[in-house]
């Protein structure tokens, strides 16, 4: 196959050459054609089109050829175009302006391509095309792995393109990348170069989405996302073990949870009986990151029975472990109630014989030692009975007012008695 290839390609050049040469011939003139300006090089994204411009004067009866310098296929002889590639065309301008068109450039269009004149000698020139390939990730670039915490990981990120892409590795949360070295030494970065990312003695911080970026210029830039799951048995945290309240209040106990893969979590109680949402729980579970949880649960209106302890669980493919808290009630504050009476007849009707005898007691030994002073209490207590009565009025505030007379007459009678 290769030899005939070769035969093709000596025959197309013999071809060229008579062609030229005939030309040559046939079409001398007085002035030699030159070249007006030099072919520019080009640099093509894959798939566009490209064009190379050859500018010759005084071309006369001389023809003008296109070749494909590193192959030697001719593409084109003056106004035919010789290849059998479809994406080949040529045109030309005033017999000054010859051009080349390829269209939709591939890879293997990557070359130099001359320009010729069947001139004896021969005269040309040449014009570079680079085509340029977006960067693409291979089937040798990681997918997403799971490691036990502890252990290696390693990341591995092949890309492909013209230019060759540039490599990086990223954390998609934006925390630093963590390198540690065989021999002890860690370092911190925002990103890390290089095809390859090794991760020694992984712990459960550096778990989480690695974005591996390729890029060489030409767009669009790519990236792959690599998750990088660390695995471990579940560990409980509890900020406040023993929890203390007052009765017919509300209190929410609370555990910190770290698992990988996630743990199922629940709360028992100390006599066996599993704590769930209801109008007396309500239980919750707050996911913090990919492996931390805060469980808790909150206790409505605390009575008695409600205290206890209380046992937080959690539980994965690999282990476990579960810790206590214990709930207790503390003294709230008393509440006291004072009782104004609205009238005489229902103060005294609140009042038992015992109370009424003791107060009668307390203001005849007050009348008894306190005569000099010219008005009795019991007098004086009857004429503020009888000002009360003639004064009485159905507002509140009367009598909240005479009520308070009554308890500081009362109280005065008590300290007299004290004193004596």
């Amino acid at each position: 196959m290769g030899a005939r290839f070769q035969t093709q390609r000596a025959c197309h050049w013999s071809i060229l050459q008579l062609m030229l040469m005939s030309c040559y011939f046939s079409g001398y003139t007085a002035f030699q054609p030159e070249f007006a300006e030099p072919i520019k090089n080009m640099s093509i994204p894959i798939g566009r089109d490209a064009t190379f411009h050859c500018v010759v004067h005084h071309l006369g009866g001389y023809r003008v050829g296109w070749v494909k310098a590193d192959t030697k296929a001719i593409q084109a002889i003056h106004d035919h175009v010789i290849t059998h590639n479809p994406r080949i065309s040529v045109s030309h301008n005033d017999h000054t302006t010859w051009n080349l068109h390829i269209k939709s450039v591939q890879e293997e269009d990557r070359g130099q391509y001359m320009c010729q004149i069947n001139t004896d000698p021969m005269k040309s020139q040449v014009g570079s095309l680079d085509v340029s390939v977006p960067p693409d990730f291979t089937e040798e670039t990681s997918g997403d792995l799971l490691v036990p915490e502890g252990g290696t990981v390693k990341l591995t990120c092949r890309a492909k393109g013209h230019p060759v892409p540039y490599v990086q590795w990223r954390r998609e949360d934006g925390k630093d990348i963590i390198i540690r070295e065989p021999a002890g030494t860690k370092t911190k970065v925002t990103s890390y170069q290089g095809e390859t990312l090794q991760l020694w003695k992984i712990s459960r911080t550096e778990m989480g989405a690695y974005m591996c970026i390729a890029s060489n210029g030409v767009p669009p830039t790519v990236s792959k996302r690599v998750m990088v799951n660390v695995h471990f048995h579940p560990v409980i945290s509890v900020p406040n073990q023993l929890v203390g309240a007052p009765l017919g209040t509300d209190v929410t106990l609370e555990c910190h949870v770290e698992a990988f893969p996630k743990s199922i979590n629940y709360w028992v109680r100390d006599t066996g009986e599993m704590v769930i949402s209801s109008s007396k729980y309500d239980v919750q579970s707050d996911s913090r990151s990919p492996f931390e949880v805060k469980m808790s649960v909150a206790i409505k209106n605390l009575q008695q029975d409600d205290a206890g302890s209380y046992r937080c669980i959690a539980k994965n493919s690999l282990g476990e472990v579960e810790s206590s808290i214990r709930l207790y009630e503390i003294p709230g504050p008393t509440k006291t109630t004072y009782t104004i009476p609205m009238d005489e007849e229902d103060y005294n009707d609140q009042l038992g014989s015992a109370e009424r005898d003791q107060e009668d007691d307390i203001l005849n030994n007050i009348q008894d030692k306190d005569k000099p002073s010219g008005l009795s209490t019991q007098e004086s207590l009857g004429k503020m009975n009888s000002l009360e009565r003639s004064n009485h009025v159905a507002d509140s505030g009367a009598v909240c007012q005479r009520a308070h007379v009554r308890l500081f007459l009362v109280a005065w009678a008590w300290w007299i008695k004290q004193q004596m």
